[in-house]
């Protein structure tokens, strides 16, 4: 006997709502807890997000990590990262847009390092792009359209960020001297960070789909930040 769309439509609603919900406490947690504790929150979420939609269902083609979605992944993957390397390689060369790169938070070259190739890739990419485009993404494609699903991910992943952009002005040269450094300019740099974080999220999304593997959206994910933290310290060595 087929699925009631309208009832199948409200499971998925339902699933995507405790998916939220679970979201939504961790980032709290992660941000408004002390070390070591926060360190293991996100990557915590994203082993039991992911054990819980193997059990509610999902298969491990749904979150984009068979076998074959990885084998189809390697080149997007491996592009993505040339890329992105090239484009953050000639910012940071330029003067003009070398300012953007001055953040006290990766001035020294060791944490650079340590962040790029450990906690970004351990902490920060691999949990999110398992929750959001191998979880979340996985259950939207499940009960609704591409276009729902695809909005609904970016969208989600943009407020993901909102309480990690608090402080984004107050140690980088660039925005502060782009945007202020008081309240205007927090204010600024939190809605300029969730609307590219949306953004990004719906081209990790769509990357997600065009490639059909979790690989492609990981790297460019990882490209994206690791090389930031470089850059950083890069910008920081040129002056």
């Amino acid at each position: 006997m087929p699925t009631n769309p309208r009832r199948r439509r409200l499971k998925g609603a339902l699933i995507v709502a405790a998916i939220i919900v679970a979201l939504t406490a961790a980032d709290l947690l992660a941000h408004y807890t002390h070390a070591p504790v926060s360190y293991f929150v996100v990557p915590a979420t994203a082993a039991v997000l992911v054990a819980a939609a193997l059990m509610a269902g999902l298969t491990w083609t749904d979150l984009g990590l068979s076998r074959q979605q990885f084998r189809n992944g390697i080149a997007y993957a491996l592009a993505a990262i040339i890329v992105v390397g090239a484009i953050v390689s000639v910012a940071v060369a330029v003067p003009a847009s070398r300012d953007f790169f001055m953040s006290d938070r990766y001035a020294d070259p060791s944490d650079a390092l340590l962040a790029a190739f450990v906690v970004i890739p351990l902490q920060t990419v691999i949990p999110e792009e398992l929750i959001f485009r191998g979880v979340l993404q996985g259950t939207l494609m499940k009960f609704f359209a591409t276009r729902v699903a695809l909005t609904i991910g970016a969208v989600a992943f943009g407020l993901w960020h909102l309480t990690s952009s608090l402080g984004l002005t107050a140690g980088n040269e660039g925005l502060s001297d782009a945007v202020g450094s008081g309240t205007f300019g927090q204010i600024a740099g939190v809605i300029g960070a969730v609307v590219a974080t949306t953004l990004a999220g719906f081209v990790f999304g769509w990357l997600r789909r065009r490639s059909d593997s979790l690989l492609a959206p990981v790297a460019l994910h990882w490209a994206l930040n690791a090389t930031g933290a470089i850059g950083v310290a890069v910008a920081w060595h040129l002056g």
